[in-house]
């Protein structure tokens, strides 16, 4: 079996979440990693990130989480007022926003163009600090592996139509040339296949699956007509809670499913924990109560440091 790839969402989105996700890089364990562009953090977390590069076995390949749904607009209120709060630049659309923005014809226009403007802004100011990444890690000997533009989103937003929309145009009118975009695509009957855990799943996951799945079609017409290597995510179904028991369980099948599919398998993580206290306005408050601060989130960090692909 070939390697997964071990990827690490979240990058910025807290100064603690970064030092762990440092943690696991400085093990060298995670191949890939995605930075949040929007939180006011950013600056911080990235000199964090600098100083380390050196002391790094390699350099993580890069990618901008592109982020929709918390955080701050880049773009400001002037040039995407639909996508904030009617008395900040705080993010407001949220994910239902943007997905009925995407069925709503006196809509859609509008909110694509806010979008290109939010996708422009965010992508520069992530590359911009990737391309001081490379550098970094030229001068100090750090192996490197980045090629070109990496592209995820928060909550994996991108798969809505209007924002896959925006940001394909985007990256055409930019010139970028596109290394990777997630494909949100998880194999459904892996988890099926062992009784035992179906109480440990949370069924609104498993939603979620399902709507992924529906909008991974264009995603896989994308990668064929780009000549990408097609991937599987795993990470939905187990969001929040990607624990090692359950991973060392499952893995096997769901490697062969991407073997078989000739797939590349990401396997998707979140082991930065965010500290009560640095819960802010920026963050939406049912994340908060649902996501950033379970008794558990230990568990993935655990998950990364321990595995042994």
């Amino acid at each position: 079996m070939s390697r997964p790839d071990i990827h690490a969402d979240d990058y910025a989105l807290t100064v603690n979440t970064s030092k762990d996700m440092l943690e696991c890089m400085r093990a060298g364990k995670l191949d890939s990693i995605s930075i949040v562009p929007n939180m006011s953090c950013f600056e911080e977390c990235m000199a964090l990130f600098y100083t380390e590069i050196p002391r790094l076995p390699f350099l993580p390949r890069l990618s901008v989480h592109l982020d929709f749904v918390e955080g701050s607009s880049l773009a400001g209120r002037a040039a995407a007022p639909d996508l904030v709060k009617e008395d900040s630049d705080l993010m407001g659309l949220g994910w239902g926003g943007l997905f009925l923005a995407s069925y709503l014809p006196g809509k859609r226009g509008r909110i694509k163009a806010q979008l290109k403007q939010e996708i422009r802004t965010q992508i520069a100011r992530v590359q911009q600090a990737v391309r001081k990444c490379e550098e970094i890690a030229e001068q100090a000997g750090v192996p490197c592996e980045q090629k070109g533009l990496r592209i995820d989103s928060h909550q994996h937003a991108h798969m809505i139509p209007v924002v896959w929309e925006a940001i394909l145009e985007t990256v055409s009118e930019e010139g970028y040339t596109l290394e990777y975009i997630r494909n949100s695509k998880e194999v459904l009957d892996v988890f099926l296949t062992d009784v035992s855990l179906y109480r440990t799943y949370r069924p609104i996951n498993f939603v979620k699956n399902r709507l992924l799945a529906i909008y991974s079609h264009k995603v896989d017409r994308f990668y064929k007509e780009q000549g990408m290597t097609q991937m599987y995510l795993w990470g939905l179904v187990m969001s929040g809670r990607m624990d090692r028991k359950r991973i060392e369980r499952l893995y096997p099948k769901m490697q062969r499913k991407a073997q078989k599919a000739q797939r590349t398998l990401e396997i998707l993580f979140h082991p930065g924990i965010t500290l009560p206290e640095e819960v802010t306005g920026e963050i939406a408050k049912d994340a908060v109560e649902d996501f950033y601060l379970l008794k558990d989130r230990h568990v993935e960090k655990e998950a990364v440091l321990g595995m042994k692909w």
